[in-house]
């Protein structure tokens, strides 16, 4: 199978091309810089990996939750080049990403599972969700949601899930926030939603329907705002002053 996958949704790019078993990436800066080296970046590693875009099978993106500029820009390049290559587009969960990119980190070669996958998403808030892995296949245990670093809970112990990871990209930003019992509880482990992990995913999510035509591939925002007003900024620091 030939793919192409992308992600744009945090602070880095990645994206990946496989040719059957043969792997090429690259990841870079992300923010602003991905909606201009992106489109240079995948033509290179097609160029690499000695494929045309009508090679490929079809393009995966990070649907989300992250980056409101990010997601838009990862989605709308995916339309632009599935469009002209008439080919489907794999809408992939960026937090079971993030679960993949730990497990394949921290324990590539267990059986059995649990990831809490957890993303920054700023505003003093991050996003999370709970999954399970179990014969080589993710299934989701608590869906994507929106919440405060102290309000993450862990979720009740269950040994037939196999160990508990903590994953994603929120240690260094709310380390003094998050409660000390989940920290102690688990197994932290850096991860990111990454182009590689989804090219991992593809396969079963691509089996299960999951893919789309190009003018149905939507980002998953999970939050309805990006910005505080001046008057709940106001609030806070007039809170914050008492």
């Amino acid at each position: 199978m030939n793919l192409l996958a992308i992600d744009t949704g945090t602070e880095h790019l990645s994206i990946a091309v496989n040719r059957g078993s043969a792997l090429w990436q690259h990841t870079g800066v992300g923010g602003a810089r991905a909606s201009t080296d992106l489109i240079a970046g995948v033509l290179d590693l097609l160029a690499q990996a000695g494929l045309t875009l009508q090679a490929l099978d079809a393009i995966a993106f990070g649907a989300g939750p992250g980056s409101f500029t990010g997601l838009r820009t990862a989605c709308s390049v995916v339309q632009g080049l599935a469009f002209g290559a008439k080919l489907p587009v794999l809408p992939v969960d960026s937090l079971m990403a993030v679960a993949e990119d730990a497990r394949m980190a921290a324990v590539p070669d267990t059986s059995a599972l649990q990831v809490l996958a957890l993303l920054d998403a700023r505003m003093d808030e991050m996003y999370a969700a709970h999954y399970a892995y179990a014969n080589g296949q993710w299934r989701v245990l608590q869906p994507q949601q929106l919440l405060r670093p102290e309000h993450l809970a862990l979720p009740a112990q269950d040994a037939a899930l196999g160990p508990l990871l903590l994953a994603g990209n929120v240690f260094g930003v709310y380390t003094d926030r998050l409660p000390a019992a989940a920290l102690q509880a688990a197994t932290v482990v850096n991860a990111l939603p990454t182009s590689t992990a989804m090219l991992r995913l593809a396969p079963a999510l691509l089996a299960a329907g999951q893919a789309v035509d190009a003018a149905h591939a939507m980002p998953s925002y999970i939050r309805d705002k990006v910005a505080k007003t001046t008057s709940e900024r106001m609030a806070e620091k007039a809170a914050a002053a008492v």
